[in-house]
């Protein structure tokens, strides 16, 4: 498997123009984490090494093209004495098929307050029921589950939804994930390989309240935007628990929030989804 570094590596093109690397998926649209992963990466050669990502607004335009290169080309929003703003547009044959705006910051010593505690959980080593046995179990689709294997990374669910009656009231859905390529010790690389886990599963929750499930044939749906903070520097390719909740659905959208916890309790992040949901 390649390293997490070369599947979201891009070449510089010139002028703050970038093309990524080939996606390793081969299914008809492209994951969204592949897009975010590859934009940062872009990001990062535009920035300062002493500022770090704290959050980053992304919105999905256009399905990706899994069988062509993306370019992305990087605007200066502005660069200040503690905070450096980016925009990333990626393009593929001339059409703009994503835009992100992201915020790099320099560290800074302050109070720290982390809200709710993590929610108890099993430990990763105990827990057996993978996303790909979900996929299996309850969305088999041969090409996406295909595409879910071939992803440089393991999700294990804890409390996997087994209703498929719909339901006013839906706990919150608790998984551990980790990427399981090499990553180097680069801590820009592990920010990119948390937001590409971030979109990994968050959105596949909202059609759960109504019975449904992300592949079902007689639903449809699609990311629509991706929002996340980063509260902590910590490594992707380590245990992180991620705490999923559907906040909202209606008016043919439906919205996800998540926060993403190290295996000890740290919160690293919290990301929040918006998806298309249109029923059959």
């Amino acid at each position: 498997m390649r390293s997490f570094e070369n599947i979201i590596g891009v070449t510089h093109l010139g002028d703050n123009r970038f093309e990524g690397a080939e996606s390793p998926d081969r299914a008809e649209r492209m994951f969204g984490g592949f897009l975010i992963g590859q934009a940062l990466s872009a990001c990062r050669h535009t920035t300062e090494s002493d500022r770090y990502l704290h959050s980053l607004h992304c919105y999905f335009l256009r399905p990706g093209d899994t069988t062509k290169p993306v370019e992305y080309v990087v605007s200066v929003i502005r660069d200040g004495r503690n905070f450096s703003h980016r925009d990333v547009r990626a393009e593929q044959r001339g059409k703009e098929v994503f835009r992100m705006i992201c915020s790099y910051a320099i560290p800074s010593t302050a109070p720290t307050f982390l809200g709710d505690a993590p929610p108890i959980a099993p430990a990763p080593e105990r827990v057996t029921y993978t996303y790909v046995d979900f996929c299996r179990d309850q969305m088999p689709d041969p090409d996406y589950i295909r595409d879910v294997k071939n992803r440089p990374f393991e999700i294990k669910y804890i409390n996997p939804p087994a209703d498929f009656a719909p339901s006013d009231s839906l706990e919150r859905q608790l998984m551990w994930m980790r990427l399981v390529c090499d990553v180097n010790d680069d801590p820009h690389v592990h920010d990119a390989g948390i937001a590409y886990l971030s979109d990994s599963t968050l959105i596949d929750h909202i059609a759960l309240p109504h019975g449904k499930r992300w592949q079902n044939p007689d639903f449809d749906g699609t990311s629509l935007d991706h929002a996340m903070w980063f509260h902590e520097s910590v490594q992707a390719d380590e245990w992180l628990l991620f705490d999923q909740k559907v906040e909202w659905t209606g008016d043919g959208r439906g919205i996800a929030s998540g926060r993403i916890y190290t295996e000890d309790g740290r919160l690293a992040a919290t990301c929040m989804q918006e998806g298309l949901m249109r029923f059959s």
